[in-house]
């Protein structure tokens, strides 16, 4: 999730680069680093759910285990 973060968040975030290569020429960068930051938001609160409450992840492993 960390790593996942870091490829979205300015001033590298080396996805936002790639879109704004992909993207049409009227697209600026700023406005795509913009664009993703309520993802980076959502990615933050769900990597804190995982680290104060790990049974969110653990879940489906222990289901298996039976």
């Amino acid at each position: 999730m960390n790593i996942q973060i870091y490829f979205l968040s300015p001033p590298f975030g080396p996805a936002c680069f790639w879109l704004k290569s992909v993207a049409p020429k009227d697209i600026e960068l700023q406005e795509i680093f913009m664009a993703v930051l309520p993802f980076i938001a959502l990615q933050i609160i769900g990597m804190l759910a995982v680290m104060f409450y790990p049974e969110i992840a653990l879940w489906f492993p222990k289901y298996l285990n039976g």
